[in-house]
């Protein structure tokens, strides 16, 4: 391709039946990246390393960093980013959006709905037990009514673009959804970088990302405090999304909090100040849900404060998101978000599931024990690229120890073909630069308060090992600014 192109960085990029973010299947530039294209190939070299080495020392000096646990080398590392954005246009967008509003409204109402009448389990549209059996189920939230009845108020749902490219719900991100920081922070490098490109291109902004979920969480306070006070619960500084609460509580203009800075009196949660305590109606919660309070949940949890719950049940302070929303993004439970979407909204779904198979069901088991070659295998609490088997990439002694772990514990797994999801242009290499595709997902974020919003791009994740498949950063994945076109 480099030579039809005349360009030498494109030397090494090859297209496969994958769809390609940038190129058409016969090797022309898609309309909307042709303008970008032109830029980065008149690039001379060692400008095109001066911008990168730039944008390195910009995430550098930011502190943009992630966490890898049980790495001997160290554990803080710069999150890796690449250069060269992923655009989507003005239509995909719309229909993204469409989809986006029209799944997380559904998963509310099912949450809703679970915690208190129960009526999608009653009329058999979904098992009882694949509900009851999932690990965040939490019996603690029957009959808790949360403010607006929004349980979710940010959400990170992961989509792939496949061969046709159509776009696909791999999973959604329901608890403590993560990555936004990265997106705000790589749509500032880059703007740094290529001021005019960016400017004659249209991209639709998401810089009042913290602005919106801010109104999102004022919307949520309890009855009767009209300037609540909200503040953002983390782990603390060993958490491996550390640098985004920080970023976030900063952004936002509210407390950055741990366990340690509140109390509860009386069902009314305060915080420590050097003024005294404060009275706080909103915790925006990056803390797992197990872990928010010691007499509630684990005891063993240092992370939360006791107390906190009882303070959630009389309806003193809102959690964002609300506890015990895990059991809609329960990897089981997503077989089922289709017919969610027809029982509460009477609409076929706009965005389409991966087909799914569940290890509960014996038919489908057997074929998945059968194929374990050709599938992945994914464990139904597990994130971040853990606890999954990737049949194609397997060793026959992994195989084994997943079919044994299956057959084991049958409810803890799911499924899913091995999809060859599309890829986009990155800029690989040090001292001899190269574009190469690199396999893409895209996470975008929605908010809901008063209102659903949907921020238009996402987190771009890229998985930067070449084959790969994994686009998880603690996994050897990266990012890059995702470019949503005005029409």
């Amino acid at each position: 391709m480099g030579t039809r192109h005349g360009s030498a960085y494109l030397r090494n990029y090859l297209l496969d039946q994958a769809f390609d973010e940038m190129f058409e299947p016969d090797g022309e530039v898609r309309p909307h990246y042709r303008v970008l294209f032109e830029i980065f190939r008149s690039l001379p070299e060692e400008e095109l390393m001066r911008l990168k080495h730039s944008a390195d020392m910009s995430f550098l000096t930011q502190g943009i960093t992630f966490t890898v646990y049980g790495n001997e080398a160290g554990t803080e590392r710069i999150f890796p980013y690449d250069m060269l954005p992923r655009i989507i246009t003005g239509a995909e967008w719309r229909h993204i959006e469409r989809g986006l509003i029209q799944r997380i409204t559904a998963l509310n109402l099912f949450l809703e709905d679970v915690y208190n009448e129960g009526r999608i389990l009653r009329d058999g549209i979904i098992p009882g037990e694949i509900v009851y059996s999932c690990p965040q189920f939490r019996r603690e939230m029957r009959g808790l009514r949360v403010p607006r009845n929004v349980y979710i108020a940010v959400t990170g749902t992961d989509l792939l673009r496949l061969n046709d490219g159509s776009f696909v719900v791999l999973e959604d991100n329901l608890r403590v959804p993560s990555g936004v920081s990265y997106m705000l922070t790589s749509r500032r490098v880059m703007k740094r970088a290529f001021p005019q490109t960016f400017r004659s291109y249209g991209v639709r902004p998401i810089e009042h990302y913290p602005q919106v979920l801010l109104s999102a969480l004022r919307s949520l306070a309890p009855e009767g405090r009209p300037e609540p006070t909200i503040v953002l619960l983390t782990p603390g500084i060993y958490n491996s999304a550390y640098f985004e609460h920080t970023y976030l509580a900063r952004q936002m203009g509210i407390e950055l909090v741990e366990g340690r800075d509140l109390v509860v009196h009386d069902n009314v949660v305060y915080m420590r100040t050097t003024a005294g305590l404060r009275r706080v109606d909103v915790i925006y919660r990056r803390v797992d849900g197990d872990f928010v309070d010691p007499l509630a949940f684990r005891a063993d949890s240092i992370l939360g404060v006791a107390g906190l719950f009882n303070a959630y049940r009389a309806g003193n302070v809102t959690f964002a998101n609300a506890l015990g929303t895990g059991v809609a993004d329960d990897k089981a439970l997503y077989a089922y978000v289709p017919a969610i979407i027809r029982y509460y909204l009477k609409e076929d779904e706009i965005l389409p599931n991966v087909e799914t198979f569940l290890m509960t069901d014996r038919t489908q088991r057997q074929h998945v024990l059968q194929n374990l070659d050709k599938l992945v295998v994914k464990a139904v609490s597990e994130s971040g690229g853990y606890g999954m088997l990737i049949g194609p990439h397997s060793t026959e002694e992994q195989r084994v120890e997943f079919r044994n772990r299956i057959e084991a514990n049958p409810r803890n797994y799911i499924a899913q073909p091995t999809l060859e999801f599309s890829r986009s242009p990155c800029l690989m290499g040090g001292k001899d630069p190269s574009i190469e595709p690199r396999h893409v997902d895209l996470r975008p974020y929605i908010l809901y308060g008063d209102k659903v919003t949907v921020v238009p791009g996402g987190l771009t994740r890229v998985a930067l090992r070449k084959g790969s498949l994994v686009v998880n950063s603690s996994q050897g994945g990266g990012s890059k600014d995702t470019w949503v076109l005005h029409d």
